[in-house]
């Protein structure tokens, strides 16, 4: 077997074929353009003006995790302990994120994790309509980049954002939308979480239909 592939690539290359490209090497120069198409949005966003946020913000942070998730995780903007580090989610909400995925049986960078905004709102306040738009063809361009099946919306801010309506995410939770080829999945921020202890369960429930929605 060995001696019949080495010649058929001696034919090939003896044909013109420079390059001969296996579905293993296909897949890893995939993943590698995805990651520099990925840097180049980092780079834009951290000299990005189009909102004030700029200004009071240390760093913008894009988000992190799998190139090629079939789920992603969107939160609605920075808090403090993402400012500093550049990351999404690592504060006291995205470690209750973190351990609630691990709880399904799964590592959070199998998934990619970001925000409709990616710069640090003062005070952590909600973002605006306006600063939500600014930021937004940003996420869309890591949605095309990505192509995840489903989309995990954490919390009302991130679900009006898609759906461009006031949502009560506690009567929407648990719905499924279509938007766009993907699979809108709302549930609550980890945020709220900490408020309402009680409501821990219904949102590891709801993690673990996303993921289940994201493999089906």
């Amino acid at each position: 077997m060995k001696n019949q592939l080495k010649k058929h690539i001696k034919i090939l290359q003896e044909l013109g074929y420079e390059y001969i490209y296996t579905e293993r090497g296909m897949k890893k120069n995939n993943l590698q353009e995805k990651i520099k198409k990925l840097e180049e949005i980092n780079r834009i966003i951290q000299e990005c003006k189009k909102c004030d946020l700029y200004k009071s913000r240390l760093q913008a942070v894009l988000g992190e995790g799998n190139p090629d998730a079939k789920l992603m995780f969107i939160g609605e903007a920075p808090g403090g302990d993402e400012d500093k580090q550049g990351r999404p989610f690592v504060g006291r909400a995205g470690k209750l994120l973190t351990r609630l995925i691990e709880a399904t049986g799964h590592k959070r960078d199998e998934f990619y994790i970001t925000n409709i905004c990616k710069c640090r709102p003062p005070g952590n306040r909600t973002p605006t309509p306006w600063e939500m738009e600014s930021c937004f063809p940003y996420l869309r361009e890591q949605i095309d980049i990505i192509q995840p099946k489903v989309l995990c919306l954490l919390g009302a801010t991130a679900a009006r954002a898609f759906l461009v309506r006031h949502v009560s995410i506690t009567k929407e939770r648990g719905s499924v939308v279509n938007w766009e080829n993907h699979l809108l999945y709302l549930t609550y921020h980890p945020a709220y979480i900490l408020r309402n202890q009680n409501e821990e369960i219904t949102l590891f429930e709801d993690i673990k239909k996303a993921i289940e929605l994201a493999y089906s």
